[in-house]
């Protein structure tokens, strides 16, 4: 299971269309490289803890001993792949269950998203924004606020994701 916390520091949102225009990238597998930084305590219950994998508990431990927090940036690459049904249901570059999306602008180029994730306790509010500069190559940013078990967390993030293929392969 992934927490809220490490979903914020993807921060890889969405927007739900509706009379806006949709933004113009290219269905398939996409390579993105987020690096991020965070300022604050993260705001982790002794539940959800619990529920980590060791991986994943092990990067926690390691950001609450300040490895990862107060402005120290990490950098992480992943694949992910984006489906039309995806765009079309305005969940684009976003497979995190515990978020939604609200566009606050949308153009076939441009799309900022506001963002609220809420899952174990902790809530999260911020806002992304994408610039496709092609179809095939996005940049952005993003910040987030997360708040739970009395602490609060901001994130701060910039990505670039590159179209690599209509073949997703075995990427979900």
């Amino acid at each position: 299971m992934r927490s809220v916390a490490v979903a914020m520091v993807l921060l890889l949102g969405s927007a739900a269309w509706g009379e806006k225009l949709p933004f113009n990238v290219k269905t398939g597998l996409w390579e993105t490289t987020s690096t991020h930084t965070m300022q604050g305590e993260l705001p982790m219950s002794p539940e959800l803890m619990a529920k980590l994998t060791p991986e994943q508990r092990a990067r926690v431990e390691a950001a609450l001993k300040g490895e990862a927090n107060n402005g120290k940036p990490t950098t992480r690459t992943y694949k992910s792949c984006l489906t039309k049904e995806q765009l079309d249901r305005g969940t684009a570059f976003n497979n995190t269950k515990e978020c939604t999306e609200t566009p606050v602008t949308s153009t076939t180029s441009k799309l900022t998203v506001k963002m609220t994730c809420e899952t174990e306790g902790m809530k999260a509010n911020g806002t992304v924004e994408f610039a496709a500069l092609s179809s095939d190559y996005v940049k952005g940013t993003g910040h987030m606020t997360v708040n739970g078990g009395g602490h609060t967390m901001t994130t701060d993030s910039t990505f670039d994701s590159k179209w690599l293929g209509s073949d997703c392969g075995s990427v979900k």
